[in-house]
């Protein structure tokens, strides 16, 4: 069993684009510019976006932090992203989410320009994803692809069964895994909370992607050996002898499940780090490509 250590791979994807900021900086190039827009004090989001901020400084990029109350009016926060898609400064932004429930999530995807789009979630970016066009891929899938792709995980055949089908994670996740292309070309099953007999399904998966927000819902007897596992979920459990008073659990039974795997993500220290990584190669695409429409 091998520990996927996100934290490595994304230090080193990192100091790739450190040396790419660099260059570009000595050539009088634009220094990539990435904006982020946090509404309320959600804990999760806080820390999110806090880590975000200090990965910009780590590889030399700029960046702008707009904090919201949680008591902003929809058409206030449509006023923000426009002023976001007009500002030529900003290279790419993100609408940090949750957003509190007065407002629709979806209006506000839609509002941003999808030249700007580096979480990836805008309609054009996961149409084009489907198309295999080139686009802004959604930070948490592409991270994922990084990770396969960093430890030479063999996905070619296999079969993969992914757990959950949000349009954050689980669908594109399905879509990248089973479409022509390197790390790619497995056979995907996406399961879901009306999917019937999932332990069967889980357990003819050679690889098994975890996205449900259910801590440590995926036990030893439901993975087979050898799989490799791969868990996305980052749920805080309250736990009063920890100094913060929780502890982040993921969506596997890491200690049962582990032994089984040929490969395994741990949380934290998995996943999280590609995804803010993904952001990072994103916001470096769009200003490679200087606004032009692809």
């Amino acid at each position: 069993m091998q520990i996927i250590d996100g934290k490595k791979v994304a230090e080193s994807i990192q100091d790739q684009i450190a040396q790419v900021v660099s260059w570009r900086k000595s050539a009088g190039k634009k220094i990539p510019h990435l904006a982020a827009v946090l509404v309320g004090n959600d804990g999760g989001s806080e820390t999110y976006v806090k880590n975000k901020v200090a990965a910009c400084q780590r590889v030399g990029f700029r960046s702008t932090l707009l904090r919201f109350p949680d008591t902003i009016t929809e058409g206030e926060l449509l006023n923000v992203v426009e002023d976001l898609n007009q500002n030529p400064e900003i290279d790419g932004f993100i609408v940090q989410l949750p957003l509190p429930k007065t407002i629709s999530e979806e209006r506000i995807n839609l509002a941003i320009d999808p030249r700007k789009d580096v979480d990836g979630f805008h309609p054009v970016s996961l149409g084009k994803m489907m198309l295999n066009q080139p686009t802004f891929l959604p930070a948490t899938p592409y991270g994922i692809m990084q990770l396969l792709d960093f430890y030479q995980i063999k996905t070619e055949g296999k079969k993969c069964v992914v757990m959950g089908r949000s349009n954050i994670v689980g669908t594109p996740m399905s879509i990248l895994m089973a479409r022509n292309a390197h790390n790619a070309n497995c056979t995907v099953t996406l399961t879901h909370s009306r999917t019937q007999n999932l332990k069967a399904e889980t357990l003819q998966a050679d690889i098994l992607i975890v996205a449900l927000g259910k801590p440590e819902f995926v036990k030893a007897d439901m993975v087979k050996e050898g799989a490799v596992v791969i868990d996305v979920g980052t749920t805080r459990v309250p736990d009063a002898s920890k100094p913060k008073g929780f502890v982040l659990k993921g969506d596997v039974d890491f200690e049962a499940v582990a032994p089984k795997c040929s490969f395994i993500t741990p949380v934290p220290g998995g996943v999280g780090p590609m995804t803010i990584t993904s952001l990072l190669k994103n916001t470096l695409l769009a200003v490679e490509m200087n606004g032009e429409a692809f």
